[in-house]
């Protein structure tokens, strides 16, 4: 693992729309996944834009969505599917044979898991993963105290989680569980970057970094990883020893 440090978060966001640029055209099938949230956000916006400015051939790539609310239409706004189709699929024309979202409204919810798992599986594994970091160390819905071993999995939603989560929705949601890729399917991407920006995720940076590496704070999980990168901007390596 090796951590990145960028001036704000423009140039954070702008250097990880660079890298999936790069990934896609050394491997124009790569398999890319992605999280939904405020961190992220501008790293869509500017991965589209670049797309479009030099016409990037994505017919061949694939998407994963690595997480969803449990229970959320995938119509609603808040949900991440919602979020992948407005930020990504829409803008670029993504075909429906070119992405795997999970349906967090299945009624065989681990059927979902078995399903995103053999996707993963079938299409040679995941090539460049992107995460973020919630403020209890989550990543994905990998809440504290998830085994490390784990692929696609059902979550029970942390406290932490459920209040942070009503942001992204236009009403109250009642949220409860989350299913998510489990940390077998991160330590097996090829490369892994976790982004995060602000003073406010100071303290998580700094713990996933430096801190022990334990199923109590999942983003340490990082440090496990031979390709992953801990990508933030001055105000959240703020935190860091060096």
């Amino acid at each position: 693992m090796k951590i990145e440090k960028f001036s704000d978060y423009e140039a954070l966001s702008n250097h990880v729309a660079e890298a999936l640029i790069a990934t896609l055209q050394e491997n124009p099938s790569a398999v890319i996944c992605m999280p939904t949230g405020n961190s992220p956000r501008r790293t869509f916006e500017l991965f589209v834009s670049k797309v479009k400015e030099r016409s990037i051939d994505l017919s061949n790539f694939f998407f994963i969505g690595l997480d969803e609310w449990v229970g959320v239409p995938s119509e609603l706004r808040g949900s991440c599917a919602y979020e992948f189709r407005s930020l990504l699929f829409e803008p670029l024309g993504i075909e429906d044979h070119q992405f795997h979202l999970f349906d967090g409204t299945s009624l065989d919810l681990e059927g979902e898991c078995e399903m995103m798992d053999a996707v993963i599986q079938e299409h040679g594994g995941i090539d460049f993963m992107v995460v973020g970091i919630g403020m209890n160390g989550h990543i994905g819905f990998n809440e504290p105290g998830v085994e490390f071993d784990r692929y696609a999995h059902i979550v029970p939603l942390d406290e932490t989680t459920i209040t942070v989560g009503q942001q992204y929705f236009d009403q109250p949601m009642k949220l409860e569980y989350g299913i998510t890729l489990g940390f077998n399917h991160l330590l097996n991407a090829q490369t892994v970057y976790l982004i995060a920006n602000g003073q406010k995720k100071a303290e998580v940076v700094k713990r996933a970094a430096e801190g022990p590496v334990d199923s109590s704070f999942p983003a340490s999980i990082m440090q496990r990883h031979m390709n992953g990168v801990i990508a933030v901007d001055a105000e959240a390596a703020s935190g860091l020893s060096n």
